[in-house]
């Protein structure tokens, strides 16, 4: 009976060692068969997750973001226990004793899906880890024996704080916000080590499901998930007993709720400036590193001016409007039903109209309610209802009923006393995004640094950048590149030419430019060409100069990259844009050197290092511990020369003519010497001016983007007051001076009129001191036609007129004729600029 029992027991002993066997062979040969060709989990190691990419200004303010998602890296050692215990008691409690995986849990989840509960996956920390980094979601048994696989080898390899922290940096939490630093500022405005137990446990409860518990819209759920949490970090020692009974009672409060102000609304509205960094470094870089990468941008806007150039801009956009007297509004409407039930806010809210407009002090959005004959009610947005009166709209044509219905969408502003939106409340007043657009930039003469940026009047409305992005012709802004290649090529600002009609042979017919007067003048110097911005002369002395010779000026200041050799050109018929055109006159005001405009003046990646530094300059004595008392570094520029210093004086001085007495007169009015050019196109298509002091260049173009007339339309007339509006800003900033003299050359007096010599005492309207080189005694007198053998026997005149509608003509042999005040050309048409 005995031999019988232990041979039982045998027999059961041996079936049990050869299963037990066969299973640990079978579970082996898997192991073996599934960890061929797995991922290397030891690149994780070296993890660099996608992070956020921020803009910063010159004081060290974070003015945008870009990223896809919505990451702050936080490292380790940075981490709070508070909120590694709430992510632990949520997600596995037993992370720091296991070896990767959970035993007990996943038997206690087979148990329980037997039993018929809910299928759970007993994934630990680590498995998640390995799913979220290597492996797909995917729910298989291959991917959980993988995922087991890979765990007990990262436990091997890493420390359980590391693993810890690329889980709470990579999770989607979400809110659209990866990884619990980008949560924490999200939901509750704070950083990591300011949150509350019960903030820490509600970050926790998002893992499995991110979009599942919304701080409002699943509000009751979201309380149920959170305070389970602050229960297993109780029971789990991670928090005392009266901090867990405060901890519960607590309402969940958020940013979504309004009890935090939201970190995005501390940052100013994005703007032209920062989207065309994002532009600009995306092509730099590439987009996956700028929107990835984590990069640290210095930009060089000025807060300040930047506001002020927006505002300029805006104001003239709106001004030129409504000059045209149609009301056309946003074109937006929402359901008068919601505004009998009182959801009209909630339906304004979900418009997609220009909430970034600050001129004024800004613009608010509402919905029209009651219309009457002399006033309409409209309900705005955080504010509540107001009231228009009849003459606000004296500027448009027809009435309140004529041009509005109940449910429009409208923008309204605050009329007060004061400027800018500020002082007591006269009435409201609607307002209306322009049709005619503009752009405008200024930068620092010396290093190209862009200080402000305007692409448009409200980004919101339109993102299309009009002062990079919109290619339009400079008309008569482009002259001067033409008298820089006249003046390097022996003419001087005394030179005359010949200003009469032209008759140019094309492929498509005869052209025949003319003046924007339509006159024409004689024989005229030089500096009277560009101040009055003669067509006639421009075209002469391009053709005497030569085209191939203005093309490879315009070129060499980046005007263009290629230009066509014809001479309608050289009265800026070919397109560029706003952007390059204010960094050449950049190189007129600094005395002829090479400026590489630039948004940003420094680059760092994730890790601090200086990946773009755009200051090339070089400094020795920046290396040196210490200098002397009073002795500042010497910066030592490198730029490249593009054209002669006394050239860039003599052009700059014509220029200071054209502020002063020629097309932009009466327009700019600085404390400064300030130099600029107008430009206007055929029909007034578009209008330009750009002008500098000795420190900022500036520029502005205005035109619908779809090219078509505006009547009136003038550099002067349309830009030149957004150029003086910032320049009074800026002046008062940064200051200006007389423009540089440079060596090498003397003062000649010259009549302005017939550039006649006059001695040195000379003085009058008509006298003006030019810069010539030394060594080059300019031949007065000597008359240049270009080739056209059109005009050459006219007389040379001074500005004299007669009462008789006649002007008086002084040749230059003291002779007196008279020629009609208003000598036109009949048939000629332009077919250039002007």
């Amino acid at each position: 009976m005995l031999r019988f029992i232990l041979s039982f027991f045998g027999t059961i002993f041996s079936l049990v060692t050869t299963g037990l066997i066969l299973l640990a062979l079978v579970i082996g040969g898997v192991l073996w068969m599934y960890s061929r060709d797995l991922p290397n989990h030891e690149a994780l190691a070296q993890y660099q997750p996608p992070t956020i990419s921020r803009i910063y200004s010159g004081e060290g303010k974070i003015i945008d973001e870009f990223a896809r998602e919505r990451r702050l890296y936080t490292p380790p050692s940075e981490i709070p226990d508070l909120v590694k215990f709430a992510f632990i008691s949520a997600e596995d409690k037993n992370f720091y004793s296991h070896p990767g995986y959970d035993v007990r849990g996943m038997i206690a989840a087979a148990l329980s899906a037997a039993q018929g509960g809910r299928l759970r996956g007993a994934s630990t920390i680590t498995q998640q880890v390995m799913k979220n980094f290597l492996l797909s979601s995917d729910r298989s048994a291959e991917r959980k024996i993988k995922e087991i696989i890979l765990a007990s080898r990262l436990e091997q390899s890493l420390s359980k704080d590391e693993i810890l922290a690329l889980y709470l940096n990579e999770i989607d939490l979400g809110a659209r916000s990866f990884g619990v630093t980008a949560a924490a500022q999200t939901y509750f405005n704070k950083t990591l080590y300011e949150l509350a137990p019960e903030e820490a446990a509600f970050l926790a409860i998002h893992p499995k499901a991110p979009y599942s518990y919304h701080p409002v819209k699943n509000y009751d759920a979201a309380l149920t998930r959170r305070n389970f949490v602050l229960r297993e970090m109780y029971e789990n020692g991670y928090l005392e007993q009266a901090a867990y009974e405060t901890a519960r009672l607590e309402p969940i409060r958020s940013v979504q709720n309004g009890d935090y102000e939201s970190f995005r609304a501390q940052l100013p509205s994005r703007d032209y400036f920062t989207d065309e960094i994002r532009r600009q470094l995306s092509q730099d870089f590439g987009e996956e590193e700028f929107f990835e990468g984590g990069l640290s941008i210095r930009a060089t806007i000025d807060p300040e001016l930047q506001g002020v150039a927006a505002r300029a801009l805006e104001g003239r956009l709106e001004t030129l409007d409504r000059e045209r007297g149609v009301w056309r509004g946003t074109g937006k409407s929402i359901d008068a039903a919601m505004i009998d039930a009182g959801t009209w806010e909630e339906a304004l809210g979900d418009v997609r109209v220009a909430r970034d407009v600050t001129l004024d002090g800004g613009w608010h959005v509402g919905a029209v309610d009651q219309i009457g004959d002399q006033q309409i009610t409209v309900l705005v947005e955080k504010i509540g209802e107001v009231s228009v009166p009849r003459e606000d709209i004296a500027w448009m044509r027809g009435s309140f009923v004529d041009n509005f219905e109940r449910g429009d969408v409208v923008h309204v502003r605050r009329m007060t006393s004061g400027d800018n939106g500020t002082g007591d409340l006269i009435r409201w007043s609607l307002r209306q995004v322009p049709q005619v657009q503009g752009g405008f930039v200024a930068m620092d003469v010396n290093t190209g640094r862009v200080i402000a940026m305007q692409g448009g009047f409200s980004y919101q409305n339109s993102v299309f950048n009009r002062a990079t992005q919109a290619t339009r012709q400079p008309g008569s802004s482009f002259k001067p590149f033409v008298y820089a290649a006249a003046l390097d090529s022996g003419f001087t600002p005394a030179t005359i030419v010949v200003d009469a009609p032209i008759e140019v042979n094309t492929p498509q017919g005869v052209w025949r430019p003319q003046n924007a007067s339509k006159q024409f003048y004689g024989p005229t110097p030089l500096r009277t060409g560009i101040e009055q911005s003669r067509n006639l002369m421009t075209i002469r002395l391009a053709q005497e100069v030569g085209m191939d010779v203005v093309a490879g000026y315009a070129e060499r200041f980046g005007v263009y990259d290629q230009m066509g050799q014809f001479l309608a050109s050289s009265l800026g018929a070919e397109e560029t844009t706003l952007y390059k055109m204010v960094s050449a006159y950049a190189m007129f005001a600094n005395g002829g050197e090479r400026v590489e405009p630039t948004l940003v003046d420094r680059v760092q990646d994730r890790f601090g290092r200086t990946v773009y530094k755009h200051d090339q300059r070089g400094c020795e004595e920046c290396k040196v511990a210490s200098l002397d008392a009073g002795v500042a570094p010497t910066i030592v520029s490198n730029r490249e020369r593009v054209m002669d210093a006394i050239t860039a004086y003599q052009l700059t001085s014509m220029m200071q003519g054209v502020v002063s007495r020629g097309t932009a007169k009466g327009r700019v009015n600085l404390p400064v010497p300030v130099a600029g050019k107008t430009g206007t196109t055929n029909d007034g298509k578009d209008a330009w001016f750009v002008g500098f002091t000795s420190n900022i260049v500036a520029g502005c173009y205005i035109g619908f983007d779809t090219p078509r007339a505006m009547p009136g339309a003038s550099g002067g007339g349309f830009c030149g007051p957004v150029f003086n509006e910032f320049m009074q800003e800026a002046v008062a900033k940064f200051g200006g001076g007389k423009f540089r003299v440079p060596p090498g050359g003397h003062f000649i007096k010259i009549d302005r009129f017939t550039g006649a010599r006059l001695s040195d005492d000379a003085s009058g309207a008509n006298v003006v001191a030019e810069y010539f080189r030394d060594g080059e005694e300019p031949v007065f007198g000597v008359t240049f036609d270009g080739g056209f053998a059109m005009g050459s026997d006219l007389p040379m005149f001074n500005a004299g007129e007669v009462d008789s509608g006649e002007r008086a003509v002084q040749t230059t042999t003291g002779t007196t004729i008279k020629i009609p005040k208003k000598a036109t050309f009949n048939s000629l048409s332009s077919g250039g600029l002007y």
